[in-house]
């Protein structure tokens, strides 16, 4: 099933070029499970092929990424949550999205805040799904736009550049996924130092 699935991301970026990259990303922010470390990485060794624009690529991923993340969260600002979570429960395995999932980020927001959406972003998985609570949590657009923007450019340009380095080797990334999780973890590390430096801020304000 990976296979057939990434040899569709593979035509249709090599048909379609950027906008295959963007319509992609789009996707695979908005609940369908298309996965971005085979985008991403392919459309990176494009660009060191001289294929494609490193920045470019970078731009596209993002521009999807945040978009897909947008549609998501405007349904979940909308619409009523008991009409979503009948929805979940009904069609999620069809997504790979169940309804654990949806009441563990749920909790994640009550517990920590909007920066939750820039680090799931940074969690796959999580990141496909992260706009919906977030529009149930009802968190402001821009401020939505902003975290989802902050793990996007992280996510994107992260991949994209793996992909980049690796050449033709790109899609023999098993040997050094770890690593790049640990690159991962220091990222989710570094985006709870700055919630907690928020939090700091916040408290200060009070009277």
């Amino acid at each position: 099933m990976l296979e057939v699935l990434s040899g569709f991301i593979i035509h249709l970026i090599q048909a379609a070029g950027y906008l295959g990259v963007t319509f992609l990303m789009t996707l695979e922010s908005c609940f369908i499970p298309i996965p971005s470390e085979v985008t991403l990485p392919f459309a990176g060794f494009l660009a060191q092929k001289g294929t494609f624009s490193l920045p470019l690529v970078i731009a596209a991923g993002v521009i999807g990424d945040t978009l897909g993340t947008m549609i998501a969260y405007a349904i979940g600002y909308f619409l009523e949550e008991t009409l979503i979570v009948g929805l979940i429960h009904k069609y999620g395995k069809f997504i790979l999205f169940s309804k654990h999932e949806y009441e563990t980020v749920m909790k994640w927001f009550q517990r920590h805040g909007n920066i939750i959406i820039t680090i799931a972003k940074l969690l796959p998985g999580f990141r496909t799904i992260i706009g919906l609570p977030a529009g149930l949590s009802e968190v402001k657009p821009l401020t939505a736009l902003g975290y989802t923007l902050l793990g996007s450019i992280i996510w994107c340009t992260g991949f994209v550049y793996l992909g980049y380095s690796l050449g033709s080797k790109w899609n023999s990334l098993e040997p050094i996924f770890r690593k790049f999780e640990l690159l991962v973890l220091l990222i989710i590390l570094a985006a709870v130092v700055l919630y907690v430096m928020k939090k700091f801020d916040l408290l200060g304000k009070k009277k």
